[in-house]
């Protein structure tokens, strides 16, 4: 599987014309900027690489890539998306496709200084009854990006503008989409305070991108039942915190936590809250769910935890299929009590939890294919890859 070595210069970008998706592969990889301002250094914008036509007939091989055997790893693409503004406009305008590659950013950029920044995660599947590609609640994602720029002093692009940008980003690189049953594309979203600046302050020029790459399981278990551990020293979010929203700061603290739970063979962390220290909020990157009896149990958002796109299908879902779902704190007894406990989120899909170890006693649930995870799996994979109708207008098809 290729990889992207580190780069010792920027790469110089092609552009594209932001086009109705519409409009077809041709409009979609046009050469006309459309207005778009470039991330391009001046000294290269006289000399810009078109953008090459994309084949459909090469749709199903994206390189090298054994699909079987695909992991959550980065595979660079071939074009990503890029789109700004400055706080003088008010608001992004139109983007364009640039070929993927590294960016150039000041040293002193709001981003790299201050972490003023946001990323969002989705995934875009084959079609199972055609040519095509299916989205799933994009412009979920665009609401909890304007939410969280909001939080964080920045613009945002319109609903309108992320799920286009974002259906431009999986055309461009529809040949990376992975065969369905192996795997998605999975995009991320990025809004950045790119502009320079020295004292503590909103940065004067954002940048929003997008790039792609194939992705399987999250997990190195693959689809099977992870353990966890309960992390309770380091926490990821305290009330009046950044813990509600998707900002890049979020991130990097739980590092510490998270590695040394692999190095003892955990997959992942689970949070406690930061006052009380006996409610269970969220894993390093993923929501939780609790099953007792007949009853579901998952965290409050109140502020402290991710209010994720895939936690809110499952509750509808789950809803659906007539089972009683509580939002409300779950309490370290709660968990340990469970008869079943599964994590739901973008990248890891439904994942079911073996066990989880707290203060030193590991606590086992049910696992396997009698479990209300795997129903709630099979039904949510069903009308994300088109295989089941979608009742509730879900999907978003891009062809």
């Amino acid at each position: 599987m290729a990889v992207l070595s580190s780069a010792k210069r920027l790469l110089p970008w092609g552009r594209a014309s932001a086009g109705g998706v519409s409009g077809g592969l041709r409009a979609l990889l046009g050469t006309d900027g459309g207005g778009g301002r470039s991330l391009l250094p001046s000294r290269w914008k006289s000399s810009q690489p078109q953008l090459d036509p994309v084949d459909r007939s090469d749709e199903e091989g994206g390189g090298d890539i054994d699909w079987d055997n695909l992991g959550f790893g980065l595979t660079p693409t071939d074009y990503m998306y890029v789109m700004r503004c400055s706080q003088e406009e008010g608001g992004f305008s139109r983007g364009e496709l640039a070929r993927y590659g590294n960016i150039e950013l000041s040293p002193s950029s709001g981003v790299l200084n201050y972490g003023q920044g946001l990323f969002e995660g989705l995934k875009a599947h084959r079609r199972a009854d055609g040519p095509g590609y299916m989205l799933f609640r994009p412009e979920e994602n665009a609401r909890r990006m304007q939410h969280g720029a909001g939080r964080m002093c920045m613009p945002s692009p319109s609903v309108e503008q992320f799920v286009h940008a974002v259906k431009q980003t999986v055309l461009a690189n529809r040949r990376w989409v992975p065969p369905q049953g192996k795997g998605a594309l999975y995009i991320r979203p990025l809004l950045i305070g790119s502009g320079a600046i020295l004292g503590l302050a909103p940065a004067p020029e954002y940048t929003f991108m997008i790039y792609a790459a194939p992705v399987g399981t999250y997990f190195k278990e693959g689809m099977a039942a992870i353990n966890l551990l309960v992390e309770e020293e380091i926490h990821r979010a305290m009330p009046g915190g950044t813990g509600g929203v998707k900002s890049i700061s979020n991130y990097a603290p739980v590092l510490k936590a998270q590695m040394d739970a692999r190095s003892k063979g955990f997959a992942d962390v689970l949070y406690l809250d930061s006052v009380h220290k006996r409610y269970v909020e969220e894993a390093s990157s993923c929501n939780l769910f609790v099953v007792k009896g007949g009853a579901i149990a998952t965290p409050a958002t109140e502020g402290t935890i991710l209010p994720g796109v895939t936690r809110r299908s499952i509750i509808e879902l789950a809803r659906d299929s007539g089972y009683q779902v509580e939002e409300r704190l779950v309490s370290i007894d709660d968990l340990i009590s469970a008869d079943e406990v599964f994590c739901t989120g973008t990248a890891v899909g439904i994942t079911p939890v073996s066990t989880i170890t707290y203060q030193g006693t590991r606590y086992e649930f049910r696992a396997g294919e009698d479990t209300l995870s795997k129903k709630l799996y099979t039904t949510l994979t069903s009308i994300q890859m088109g295989l089941a109708e979608d009742k509730k207008g879900w999907t978003v098809t891009v062809d």
